[in-house]
Parts: structure tokens; sequence; C-alpha cells
């Protein structure tokens, strides 16, 4: 791992009343290296940002973190490079399937996330967005 994280955790101890497998942590350090700043990323295509056509959670989670996944690779990063999440849902309901959906993406990364419950996004069809940072090491 290159950044350091303090306080691991995983969710099936954090939150046992709920179906969650996410490794995450209290704190990430970094050193050095280039920070990469993501605008919150939306179910939508980075290279012509139209919505995907589906209004599940699940679906729409995929899609964002794909698209976190494609910035960070082009910025010369690895997911693994990852250090801060923040997810907005505009449902409570939806909160097991994202977290679910982006548990896949982060397992063995441990970042830092906060989740909040918006009332909307951008677009009314959009269900989930979530803003990322990763640090590149030098």
């Amino acid at each position: 791992m290159t950044h350091r994280r303090i306080r691991p955790f995983n969710t099936r101890e954090t939150y046992p009343e709920q179906a969650l497998d996410n490794d995450l942590c209290h704190a990430v350090v970094t050193r050095g290296g280039s920070t990469v700043w993501m605008r919150g990323q939306c179910p939508q295509n980075l290279e012509d940002a139209r919505s995907i056509d589906s209004h599940d959670p699940a679906e729409q989670t995929h899609k964002v973190m794909q698209n976190i996944r494609q910035l960070i690779e082009e910025a010369g990063g690895e997911m693994e490079h990852l250090v801060k999440l923040v997810v907005y849902i505009t449902d409570v309901r939806h909160r097991e399937a994202v977290y679910r959906t982006m548990g896949e993406y982060i397992k063995g990364v441990h970042p830092v996330s906060t989740g909040l419950v918006v009332q909307a996004l951008a677009r009314p069809e959009w269900l989930v967005e979530i803003d990322a940072t990763a640090v590149i090491p030098e």
C-alpha cells in the first residue's frame, strides 16, 4: 500500500445490520506525489456526458466508480492511490446497494469515506454522485 492508512476497518463490523463489506479507514496519510482532485462523478459517460439508461442505484454506482477508476488511471495512478470518497445519495434506501457496489472497487484500498443523503442531484435521474480524491506517489 502506498499510503499509510490509520485505523482501517470493514463495515461488516461497523454496520452489522446492513449487508455491507467495505474496506475503509479513519484517516489516510500521504507524502509528496500528485493529488488528483476529481469533480463529483455521476452516472454518465465521460466522453459525451450522457446519463446511462438506468434508474438502478447499483448500476449507476458501477458507472460512477468506473469513471473514478478511469480518471485515476488517466492521471497515471491506480485505485490503490484513492484516499477519499464523498458519497451523495438521493434516497437512504439506496445506501446498501450503492455502498455494496462501491465496495467492489475499493476492496483492500481502505479510503476514508463520508456519506450524505441529499434532496436532489444536478439531474433528476441521478441517484448517486461520488466525489473522489487520489494521491499518486512520486
